[in-house]
């Protein structure tokens, strides 16, 4: 059997995967890295963007949607503790989109920098959704 790494997903609310897997690539602040067995130690902050699950080296078995967090590798374990997850599969292309109008609109019409801050950031989570859609 080869090799595997021990990923760990984990929402405020809950650990939402704890398995296996082969490889895995999250969207580091820095750009995207993809994580195997014995793989150096490191943390990273998260971007929002999209997570790959690998069964084998060469299969995704999953795509999961991350709206942000905290990501470390150490030894044989990957843990990433993210605010929002959604697998890929269940994002609703309108809702999105809806989201997006409507943070615009509030970006737009914000009355001091955390009001547009707030509406800056759900809007880089719903571009970053249509883009994770559109692969």
């Amino acid at each position: 059997m080869a090799e595997t790494l021990q990923f760990e997903l984990v929402s405020p609310e809950r650990l939402l995967v704890s398995e296996p897997v082969a490889m895995v690539v999250v969207p580091g602040s820095e750009g995207d890295f993809g994580v195997l067995p014995r793989h150096a130690p490191l943390i990273s902050t998260v971007r929002p963007g999209t997570i790959s699950v690998y069964e084998t080296r060469a299969e995704v078995s999953r795509r999961i949607f991350v709206a942000g967090g905290f990501a470390e590798v150490v030894g044989d374990r990957c843990t990433v503790l993210v605010e929002e997850a959604i697998p890929l599969e269940e994002i609703d292309r309108a809702a999105v989109e809806q989201t997006l109008r409507e943070a615009r609109e509030d970006a737009s019409d914000a009355k001091d920098d955390q009001e547009r801050s707030d509406a800056n950031k759900r809007i880089k989570i719903a571009e970053e959704q249509l883009r994770a859609l559109k692969q």
